[in-house]
């Protein structure tokens, strides 16, 4: 076995060990109760709704059929799980709680909210973000990306603009080749930003994953009737969620309300997939011409919409 791969079995034992002995898993009950984890997991499930039937249950928790059967025989005769057989179809078999078995799940649930809330509040915001990040991504690795996720836009918080300069740097150099004249060319968009403030005709996005920015994109002025639609940008693993083009229509909205009469932008033809965003988003191919930028040879292309701004009375 290569010594990497030993490194990397080890790492994920130390987690593994860290992870049950930092949440209380190796004792005899769960959060000081009576019931062992795999009980716990039951008497979870089976609490979110009134009745489940045992075979979604079996799928759900993916366990042997027998040792299902088994944990819900002793809760059965603990008291706090009845079984029946399905009202709709006889060879199945329900599962519900009993009422000493709600006032257990109900213990449980409480008293695991606190423990996590206690566990988060020893953290900074950026902490909680960073190991909430972590998480989804072991989720994301070990469930084939079968965990459904949503995304949030936000105005941008310290911080935030300098990450936008540091991805746009570091994406554009891995995907394409970019040298370092294009960070200082982000950089440059987003210092003028900063400096001139002017919020009610100007304005940036942040697309949130989990927590943590995963998107981002600005509106500039132009001039008086014309808006830019600048520094579009979208993580690879966060790619295929709708981020870009929500990240675009924000950008087009905004600028209709700010008055602005169209919407232009500056991109690169090899960029295909933000191209075909702006093309559902309503723009046209204005412009191309051949350059050489950012240490390669590109082909620059101009797009471009009209805006419909509020009717004023």
């Amino acid at each position: 076995m290569p010594a990497t791969t030993s490194s990397r079995i080890a790492s994920v034992r130390a987690f593994n060990r860290f992870y049950t002995r930092r949440l209380g898993m190796l004792g005899t009950g769960l959060l000081g109760t009576d019931h062992p984890l795999p009980q716990a997991r039951v008497l979870y499930e089976l609490g979110q709704r009134p009745v489940t039937a045992v075979a979604d249950l079996r799928r759900t928790l993916d366990l042997d059929p027998g040792y299902l059967s088994r944990l819900l025989a002793g809760l059965e005769a603990d008291g706090l799980v009845a079984r029946r057989q399905s009202e709709t179809d006889a060879r199945r078999q329900d599962a519900t709680l009993t009422t000493a078995g709600a006032t257990v799940f109900e213990q449980l649930d409480s008293r695991s909210i606190e423990e996590i809330r206690g566990l988060l509040e020893r953290l900074s915001d950026t902490g909680q973000r960073r190991a909430l990040a972590a998480m989804h991504a072991l989720e994301d690795a070990w469930d084939d990306g079968a965990r459904p996720r949503s995304f949030d836009l936000r105005p941008p918080r310290a911080g935030d603009y300098g990450w936008v300069i540091q991805r746009h740097g570091a994406l554009y150099a891995a995907e394409h080749g970019f040298d370092a004249s294009f960070e200082a060319l982000v950089a440059r968009i987003v210092a003028e930003y900063l400096e001139r403030g002017d919020t009610a005709r100007e304005r940036a996005w942040i697309a949130d994953v989990a927590g943590e920015p995963a998107g981002c994109v600005f509106c500039t002025r132009r001039d008086d009737g014309v808006a830019a639609l600048r520094l579009l940008l979208v993580e690879p693993d966060a790619r295929g969620m709708g981020i870009g083009a929500r990240l675009v229509q924000e950008c087009v909205q905004f600028a209709e309300r700010a008055g602005y009469e169209a919407m232009t932008l500056w991109t690169q033809s090899i960029l295909e997939d933000a191209c075909r965003i702006y093309e559902r988003a309503g723009f046209t191919l204005a412009e191309e011409q051949p350059h050489r930028s950012f240490g390669r040879d590109l082909v620059a292309q101009t797009w471009s919409r009209a805006l419909s701004p509020p009717s004023r009375t």
